[in-house]
């Protein structure tokens, strides 16, 4: 079994997955990172060399390939859920969590963290807080479709963040967070009734 965070950049996907993997005595890694080593190059020059189609293939491709793992905290990249088969791999490979922050605090984050510009281009010809609010609203539905659980990343810190998810996910009567799961990966429809309750926060 596995845990993957999703949600927008700068909602805090890696820092809470290297904390969740530390309390678990898991593994953890960022997806995004995973595709620059595979690509021999960063997501910017993928997106300006290859184009926004093959750098998706490629993130599909490494999503699917970490899905197959076990034992893993997975920070997939903010655009990973858009395609239906990597929803599908994430949510049978274990819980999701969905990770969110206004577009404002998401922006704040953004302007904080040097790593933004080089590594993630702009995916618009919109402002800043406009791109983050068209994307948001753009990808509302996958991220709710792939999520057993929504997390407000607000006004917490991370340490508080990872403490309120492990005692969330111990309410998921599907899965066992020490690592086995009770349950085959086909949805009943108790779980799709705990799935749209956890989606809905």
């Amino acid at each position: 079994m596995m845990l993957t965070l999703i949600g927008y950049r700068a909602t805090g996907k890696t820092t809470l997955a290297r904390l969740l993997a530390a309390r678990l005595g898991w593994q953890w890694i960022d997806a995004d990172v995973e595709i620059e080593r595979r690509a021999g190059k960063p997501i910017a020059a993928i997106f300006a060399e290859d184009g926004e189609p093959a750098f998706r293939d490629l993130e599909a491709a490494v999503i699917a390939d970490l899905c197959a793992r076990q034992n893993l905290v997975l920070a997939a990249g903010g655009g990973a859920p858009l395609r239906p088969e990597s929803r599908r791999r994430m949510r049978q490979a274990g819980p999701v969590i969905w990770l969110t922050a206004s577009p404002q605090t998401i922006l704040r984050r953004m302007a904080a963290d040097a790593t933004t510009a080089t590594r993630r281009p702009s995916l618009t010809d919109k402002s800043p807080l406009e791109e983050i609010e068209h994307l948001l609203a753009v990808r509302e539905s996958a991220y709710r479709e792939a999520a057993h659980l929504q997390v407000d990343t607000e006004d917490r810190t991370p340490e508080e963040l990872a403490d309120l998810i492990m005692a969330q996910l111990e309410q998921l009567p599907q899965w066992s967070v020490g690592g086995r799961q009770r349950q085959t990966d086909a949805p009943t429809s108790q779980d799709a009734q705990q799935s749209k309750a956890g989606s809905n926060g």
